[in-house]
């Protein structure tokens, strides 16, 4: 097992800072939960640095539950009823996601609102190089990643009922609005990177938009595969999904091949001929055929643009890690990435310049 996968996979006893009403939770679940029996066992999944997620194992099945972090938050985070409802609504579709049971927006139950889903047996891959799986595994690896985000960006988001999951058009602007304003609001140490991009970013975005239903966290350890095949059998995390760019969202997966497994646990560093995993260009190709698009237009700008959102996204890890909110206890080295993210970021921009 890779470091990345001790690290980060499997469960742990529940933090101190995320205990639940076990009891509570139980009546709830006895109540709401179709099928549910048993005694609730408890745990919590080591990997995530946003929503605490648990695994529920009672009556011979197993369950997951998310649910906004305890404290204060930044404003609009969290949305884990925004999480229920996407993931609800894809169950019309061939987008492989985990069904789900109930949504408890009262929060006197267990202190915050939380969803409970089906848990999906499968692999959970931490490491992008994949060091424990031959070439061939890993080509179709990347291949079932590109074949579910190109199924995503197809649905038909008015037919699911999710017509006013988000604004139509104008998303990367709302996007770089809103990671500004929660970068100011997290900051910490000065990181000049940042606010050059917040000033130019802005300034530069490129002609031609277009609105799909988009997941906006689209990585390898944000899906399980299937528990022997290479395919993704279920897409998870949809916090920040939205109606939105899909060039945006297929980028931010593609922020992997510009950066080292330090940053973004990234194959940049990688010999993907020797580890057959397509490159840059051959992913991008894959991505296109799928969706019947004419290449990706404006590379780096969106480069440039996903590398800020992700030092923001990171900043704000690093607040709440401080605040002691933060759902891992590996937040606080994840948000000392802002700065480098930041700076790679701004490299991008000086190739458009160069």
């Amino acid at each position: 097992m890779s470091d990345l996968q001790s690290q980060f996979a499997g469960t742990q006893d529940v933090l101190e800072q995320h205990r639940i009403d076990i009891a509570r939770l139980q009546s709830y679940m006895e109540a709401h939960v179709e099928g549910f029996s048993g005694t609730i066992a408890l745990s919590q999944f080591k990997g995530g640095q946003s929503n605490p997620t648990y695994r529920i194992d009672a009556g011979g099945k197993s369950y997951v539950l998310r649910r906004k972090p305890p404290g204060t938050l930044l404003p609009s985070a969290h949305a884990v009823d925004r999480e229920y409802r996407v993931i609800s609504a894809l169950a019309q579709t061939d987008v492989p996601a985990p069904k789900t049971y109930c949504l408890c927006e009262d929060e006197t139950v267990l202190g915050t609102v939380f969803y409970i889903m089906e848990m999906v047996q499968g692999r959970i891959l931490w490491d992008s190089a994949l060091p424990e799986m031959n070439r061939e595994e890993r080509g179709r690896i990347y291949q079932s990643m590109n074949e579910a985000m190109a199924a995503l960006h197809k649905v038909d988001y008015q037919a699911i009922g999710l017509g006013d999951f988000g604004k139509v058009g104008e998303y990367r602007e709302r996007q770089i609005h809103r990671w500004s304003k929660t970068y100011r609001l997290s900051e910490g140490d000065p990181i000049p990177a940042m606010d050059r991009l917040i000033e130019w970013l802005p300034q530069n975005i490129p002609a031609g938009d277009e609105t799909t239903l988009i997941h906006g966290d689209f990585r390898m350890d944000n899906m399980v595969f299937h528990p022997t095949e290479p395919r993704v059998i279920a897409l998870l995390d949809w916090e920040l999904a939205t109606l939105g760019h899909p060039v945006g969202d297929f980028t931010y997966t593609l922020m992997g091949w510009r950066l080292g497994k330090d940053l973004f646990r990234g194959i940049a560093d990688a010999d993907l001929p020797g580890l057959g995993i397509p490159t840059e260009a051959e992913y991008i190709a894959q991505y296109c055929a799928l969706t019947g698009r004419d290449g990706i237009q404006n590379l780096e700008w969106y480069l440039a643009y996903n590398m800020f959102r992700l030092a923001a996204i990171l900043q704000g890890i690093a607040k709440r890690a401080q605040d002691g909110t933060a759902a891992s206890p590996h937040a606080m080295e994840q948000g000392r990435r802002a700065g480098p993210l930041a700076e790679a970021a701004w490299q991008q921009v000086e190739r458009l310049a160069g």
